[in-house]
């Protein structure tokens, strides 16, 4: 599902050049559950931004869903996004003046689908939200939100879902319910999820854990355990 090869990215500010990502190698395989952990700054949201073809890299390679991202212009990968990617933020991003039904129909209605709402429906009774629907994101709980953001990145059945830090800003109980949500999401669906964390207890329930420090990646390699639906291929960091 995911495979980067080489994966470099750097900024300038002014004369000095600021490495976010080093040589960074990683494969994963369709079904898993991989949590990215390691201190601020260390680059774990720019890879995310990478993998959904928000930034480009510098340098290296990085293919999803056997597509190579290098590859594709603006318009290809707002494509590959709306077809193939789910992307959770931190921060939720929901239009407050739309319902929660109609924060998730969105993305449909805006690819066309006549059944959005029917699937929007769908998705946000899957995610406990069947008695909210019709309130506004001010009406709604942190957890609430983040909830409609959930079934708003899944209304499109996405190959891959990308999540950073999706509990950060919610309380611990709260943070639990969504932590739940996803794992279950995940093992019910078999989308392949990357997930930026600080949550360790999170991080546990992963397939893997990653650790970035300083732009380089590393493997946890007493976390590793064989996804429940991944297909057999090799799976590592290489």
């Amino acid at each position: 599902m995911i495979d980067l090869r080489g994966l470099c990215m750097h900024h300038m500010l002014g004369a000095n050049r600021i490495d976010v990502l080093r040589d960074v190698d990683l494969h994963v395989a369709p079904g898993e559950c991989v949590a990215v952990a390691g201190p601020s700054g260390s680059g774990k949201t720019s890879m995310l931004l990478l993998l959904a073809g928000l930034e480009r890299p510098t340098a290296g390679t990085v293919r999803v869903d056997g597509v190579d991202l290098g590859t594709l212009d603006t318009n290809g990968l707002a494509d590959l996004r709306r077809d193939r990617i789910g992307i959770v933020f931190q921060s939720f991003h929901l239009l407050p003046s739309l319902t929660a039904l109609d924060n998730v129909a969105l993305p449909l209605q805006m690819a066309g689908h006549a059944d959005a709402y029917d699937r929007a429906r769908q998705q946000l009774q899957r995610v406990g939200l069947g008695s909210r629907m019709d309130h506004f994101p001010g009406q709604l709980s942190g957890g609430e939100q983040q909830r409609v953001a959930i079934a708003r990145a899944l209304v499109h059945g996405p190959r891959l879902l990308l999540a950073d830090e999706p509990t950060g800003n919610l309380d611990d109980r709260t943070g639990a319910v969504v932590r739940d949500l996803l794992v279950d999401l995940n093992r019910a669906s078999g989308t392949t999820m990357v997930l930026v964390t600080h949550d360790l207890d999170f991080a546990a329930r992963c397939d893997r854990v990653l650790h970035l420090h300083e732009g380089r990646l590393r493997e946890d390699p007493s976390s590793h355990r064989k996804p429940a639906h991944a297909v057999p291929a090799e799976s590592g960091v290489a």
